[in-house]
């Protein structure tokens, strides 16, 4: 333990600081929008068409943070079921996981902190109000199928990109735009979390707990699923896999195993 924190330690404040600016740019760009005192509200009074700004933004966000220097080094996994699928991929040694998640979660939940106190009520009252998570249309057993699914499809395209060298460095703009599109589309059906840490950070201020264990189980599960259907579908020893978000050689690399010793 004392040996990761002291190799990887810039990794975890990288990742924890990384979710947190994340949480908090998307709590303005939900603002900026969704405020009963935004302007924006009235010229665009369609929910649906409301969502494509949002959607839009949030994915920038997500692909400036994985192209940005600290991404590149740490990976960007901003999220615990990421780092979960790439330790089970062998990627991840056990403590370089525990504090990755660790990091998320505890910066996740201060960028929403931030949040609450730059904007205040703008932030904690409906309509954003902390920017939950929590089933819509369809209650929790159609969150639950569309949680696992858009993370299913996620990880999917992060491990099918990042490792081929056609398109390794395009995987985190595919990444980001398939975010984007799942708020647009499936904002309304579960919120739109796929990320444990990403719902904790709000629930934990707010105290909504609504059906929280879909979100802390079905994100992981997804993506560990997609695990084991790339690792069938390509019969790719995990010691080849990269995990990085955005593969590079610029940084010093976290993972075990790390792909670059295969050539």
């Amino acid at each position: 333990m004392l040996r990761a924190l002291r190799d990887h330690w810039p990794n975890y404040c990288i990742e924890g600081t990384g979710l947190g600016l994340f949480m908090l740019a998307t709590a303005g760009i939900v603002i900026l929008i969704e405020s009963a005192a935004s302007p924006l509200l009235q010229w665009m009074p369609d929910p649906t068409i409301r969502r494509i700004p949002i959607g839009v933004g949030v994915g920038v966000v997500a692909i400036a943070i994985i192209y940005s220097p600290w991404g590149k080094r740490s990976g960007a996994h901003l999220n615990p079921a990421v780092t979960l699928t790439f330790f089970r991929l062998g990627k991840l040694a056990p403590w370089d996981a525990c504090f990755y998640v660790l990091a998320q979660f505890i910066g996740g939940w201060l960028g929403v902190l931030t949040a609450a106190a730059l904007w205040q009520r703008l932030f904690t009252d409906p309509p954003v109000r902390y920017i939950i998570t929590v089933p819509g249309m369809g209650g929790w057993p159609l969150a639950l199928i569309t949680e696992f699914c858009l993370a299913l499809g996620l990880m999917l395209v992060i491990l099918f990109s990042s490792n081929q060298p056609r398109f390794s460095q395009y995987t985190g703009l595919l990444a980001g735009c398939l975010v984007a599109s799942y708020i647009v589309f499936t904002a309304p059906i579960s919120g739109m979390s796929i990320n444990p840490a990403r719902t904790f950070a709000s629930a934990l201020p707010a105290q909504v707990w609504t059906s929280f264990w879909i979100y802390y189980f079905m994100p992981p599960l997804g993506m560990l699923t997609a695990a084991e259907l790339y690792l069938n579908i390509t019969h790719r020893p995990p010691r080849t896999l990269c995990g990085k978000l955005c593969p590079n050689h610029e940084t010093p690399c976290p993972c075990r195993n790390c792909c670059r010793d295969q050539g």
